[in-house]
């Protein structure tokens, strides 16, 4: 999947390209409804399709102290958006400057720049540009003077409910694994850089790799099996979220993944990690001694669950 940051850097097609627009941070079943409506436009019309999202989020921009922790960093959003089948991304750098266009002149550019443009899909109450000058009403008016569907994508539920990313924040924080996976479509993950650790858990027999989190929306503290998946291939392993208060008082977030079947330098690559199964609640333990008898006991039950 080919992945730009300005319209004007897409491959002209003679046949034009179907937009998917929209933040889509989780990639979860009600976005990947607004993607595939983009690609079956493609499909009938013999264009291209590709996915227009914003980085950072345009929260994090207009209004720092009210913007939301991420459930996925770029690189992965665009992993899961190139699983779909789509032939491009445009990933726009969000930024002051680019706040202040108004939803009718960021339309106008991305059909002048594109090259030609056949289809825009958004979800339901969708709005963009300055002051949210630009919502369905507005693309569909724009669409009839400029020669392009606008496509409003319904909500997609599951229970009594629709599928959001603020859904899917509620029960991650909850700790309802099995329901977030239900609302992205796929296995619940998170992925991260290695950053340089502290070596205690070398020092006790347990090398960890510690994953730069910083701004993603997270699980409760625990200990939970996981599946690591770095270069193409699946490890085991045993994650540790928390602060380790059996260790330190400073009560500093780590997100730390021991390797079953592992003995390499990973620091500054990018693994996701896959949650498997939740193993116990963190807790401090009287000793260091008592913590190394109990990451054992992990090991163990995540070994029997792994496989």
């Amino acid at each position: 999947m080919l992945v730009v940051r300005h319209a004007r850097d897409l491959p002209r097609h003679p046949r034009g390209w179907c937009f998917a627009l929209g933040m889509f941070d989780g990639v979860h079943l009600g976005h990947q409804h607004v993607l595939r409506s983009a690609l079956l436009d493609a499909a009938a019309d013999g264009a291209m399709a590709a996915a227009i999202t914003f980085d950072p989020h345009p929260m994090a921009v207009l209004r720092p102290d009210r913007a939301p922790l991420l459930l996925q960093p770029i690189s992965a959003r665009l992993r899961a958006m190139e699983s779909l089948g789509l032939d491009a991304a445009l990933v726009i750098p969000f930024d002051a400057a680019f706040s202040q266009l108004t939803g009718e002149a960021f339309v106008e550019q991305l059909v002048r720049e594109s090259g030609g443009m056949r289809s825009i899909s958004v979800g339901t109450g969708f709005q963009f540009g300055h002051d949210r000058s630009g919502n369905v009403p507005v693309l569909k008016a724009l669409g009839e003077r400029l020669g392009f569907t606008a496509n409003e994508c319904a909500p997609v539920s599951i229970g009594d409910s629709r599928v959001s990313s603020s859904r899917v924040r509620k029960c991650l924080r909850a700790g309802l694994l099995k329901e977030v996976a239900e609302l992205l479509g796929r296995p619940y993950s998170v992925t991260g850089v290695v950053m340089p650790g502290d070596q205690l858990g070398r020092q006790i027999g347990f090398p960890t790799a510690n994953l730069n989190v910083q701004g993603l929306e997270l699980p409760p503290h625990g200990v939970y099996a996981v599946r690591v998946l770095h270069q193409g291939r699946a490890l085991s392993g045993v994650l540790n979220l928390g602060v380790r208060p059996t260790v330190t008082r400073q009560g500093e977030l780590r997100f730390e993944v021991h390797l079953l079947e592992f003995d390499g330098d990973l620091l500054g690559a990018e693994l996701e990690i896959r949650f498997v199964a939740r193993l116990r609640d963190e807790r401090r333990f009287p000793n260091l001694e008592a913590l190394v008898d109990q990451i054992r006991s992990d090991v163990g039950a995540a070994r029997t669950l792994l496989g």
